[in-house]
């Protein structure tokens, strides 16, 4: 048996280097696991079958569907933010207390033991607001890469038609970037198309990734109001390379245990360093200001479709051996380095924007703990 499961997965590994691998190879293996989440579901106290939400690829979404999410996204963009204006004066909206949210625990939620669990709980704790704040009827929808790796700019989440989540900047005269090795690409000046063509970015710079440098932010911490458009210089430099199908089914299949599923899902050597895993090549694939500075990228509305991947490919990985790939955490509590190995019992607190501060392990399902949801195939 341990030969065959050998001989299995160097046979994937060989496909995926001549990029032969099925496009449908990601949700046949899904598909091959939904008895181990209806065995997960039996166990669990809090969701059931008829509870059960699922979420959608933004192209398999209705058009009334996408704009039912976007108006909900422009909704909380004017709802005030209920952070301290003394601490927080950039955070103007509530959908810019996302985004310090995720400022504030940056070095503790990259290359740690919480990065899945912390931004599993972040992007459903997005579309609860969405819902109790907005009216929002749906759930979460994803941005599945390998369906658009040849040409992002032309998938329906980057259209800049009225039901994407707009498109690319315009075309300025801008440099490579130094970060990724990924030349300048046909946008790099502010969006002017699609939903968010108005955007206001407030919060940030931090850590700007992004030629011509974005203006200085009047606080040091990044927390004063710097308000700028909204840029984006996408192309599939990157995603052509590293969010093909091949690539998510060799993370998947080629990573036996956790810590391994991690580092390379983030990067051969954890996030920015050693390589290019699916979670940098996606956010450097929308790339500009601020979706190239890992501390404000959620201000970039595309965050939550490419999280919602993150999360979806992580489920996929668990539900194939849900008896040793749930209930277990590794790595440890500062992005640096530091500090002691992550536990279960470490606490998660997302502040302002949090149902209540879970456990990790309350958050390690999507069907038990708060979580009740599942990924269509």
């Amino acid at each position: 048996m341990a030969r065959l499961l050998s001989f299995a997965l160097l046979a994937v590994s060989w496909l995926s280097l001549f990029g032969l691998v099925s496009a449908d190879a990601v949700n046949d293996l899904f598909k091959k696991s939904k008895p181990n989440l209806d065995a997960q579901l039996a166990k669990s106290k809090t969701c059931t079958k008829d509870k059960l939400e699922v979420r959608k690829e933004w192209g398999d979404l209705s058009a009334t569907d996408k704009k039912a999410y976007i108006a909900a996204m422009l909704c909380i963009m004017q709802k005030p933010s209920k952070l301290d204006k003394t601490k927080f004066p950039g955070a103007q909206s509530r959908y810019d207390d996302f985004v310090v949210v995720h400022m504030n625990q940056t070095m503790s939620i990259h290359g740690t033991g919480s990065f899945l669990t912390w931004h599993r709980y972040y992007t459903w704790s997005f579309e609860r607001v969405l819902k109790e704040e907005c009216g929002y009827n749906g759930t979460q929808p994803y941005w599945d890469w390998s369906k658009w790796s040849a040409d992002p700019e032309k998938s329906p989440i980057f259209d800049g038609s009225d039901t994407s989540l707009s498109g690319n900047g315009e075309k300025i005269n801008h440099k490579a970037s130094a970060m990724t090795g990924a030349p300048a690409g046909n946008g790099g000046g502010c969006v002017k198309t699609g939903p968010f063509k108005d955007m206001v970015v407030r919060l940030g710079p931090v850590s700007p990734a992004v030629d011509p440098a974005p203006p200085r932010n009047p606080r040091t911490d990044g927390y004063g109001s710097n308000p700028r458009c909204l840029r984006r210089d996408i192309s599939n430099y990157l995603s052509s390379r590293y969010l093909r199908t091949q690539d998510v089914l060799g993370l998947i299949q080629n990573s036996r245990d956790l810590a391994t599923f991690q580092n390379v899902m983030q990067g051969a050597g954890g996030f920015g360093g050693g390589g290019m895993g699916v979670h940098s090549a996606g956010h450097f694939t929308i790339a500009g200001d601020p979706g190239g500075d890992f501390y404000t990228s959620p201000n970039d509305p595309a965050f939550w479709t490419h999280h919602g991947e993150i999360d979806r490919v992580w489920t996929i990985w668990q539900l194939q051996d849900i008896n040793t790939r749930v209930n277990i955490v590794s790595g440890g509590t500062s992005m640096m380095g530091f500090g002691r190995q992550q536990s279960l019992d470490d606490l998660v607190d997302l502040g302002v924007v949090g149902h209540k501060v879970y456990k990790i392990r309350d958050l390690v399902s999507t069907v038990d703990g708060p979580f009740c949801y599942t990924y269509d195939t």
